[in-house]
């Protein structure tokens, strides 16, 4: 199974993709997608929509495996990168890829076994379950890498759903 994980955002959206197969992952590409802040958000946004059709034409996964929003305090950029979500979101529809969604606790428990893992866990175990160099930088590709190791944890689960349908 070829699984694309995301890390949304708008500045930056960190994607890589790995391949599952009998307990093994094998990594098969990893970078970012970047914006720049003096663009007017539209911009931003087509930017993030073509360079998602690339990757998804590129690499051909399976499925998408996206990280849910989770933010406390500022709005602002929770709709900036809800906005940018969403155009992911539709790359994927309109490729014909299924996406699953996971909480950052759902990705930390998945990669780490602990829930509430410091970022540098999470890191680090990428690196070694991936049987990486070094950690990806910057982080947002490191936190896709970790969102589709964290898919393979549930991808029994949802084949199981999907046979239910």
């Amino acid at each position: 199974m070829k699984i694309m994980g995301i890390d949304p955002g708008y500045a930056l959206v960190g994607v890589g993709v790995i391949e599952y197969s009998g307990n093994k992952y094998t990594t098969v590409k990893y970078g970012k997608i970047e914006t720049f802040p003096k663009e007017d958000m539209s911009k931003r946004l087509e930017t993030i929509f073509r360079e998602m059709n690339v990757w998804l034409l590129e690499t051909k996964p399976d499925v998408v495996a996206i990280e849910q929003l989770f933010f406390n305090t500022n709005t602002t950029t929770a709709i900036a990168v809800a906005q940018a979500r969403g155009v992911i979101l539709l790359a994927c529809q309109l490729a014909g890829v299924s996406v699953y969604e996971y909480t950052p606790l759902q990705v930390k428990q998945a990669v780490v076994g602990y829930g509430k893992a410091e970022k540098m866990q999470v890191q680090k175990m990428v690196k070694t379950l991936l049987n990486l160099e070094k950690v990806p930088k910057p982080d947002d590709i490191a936190d896709a890498l970790a969102v589709a190791v964290c898919h393979t944890n549930y991808s029994g689960y949802h084949s199981y759903l999907d046979k239910l349908r």
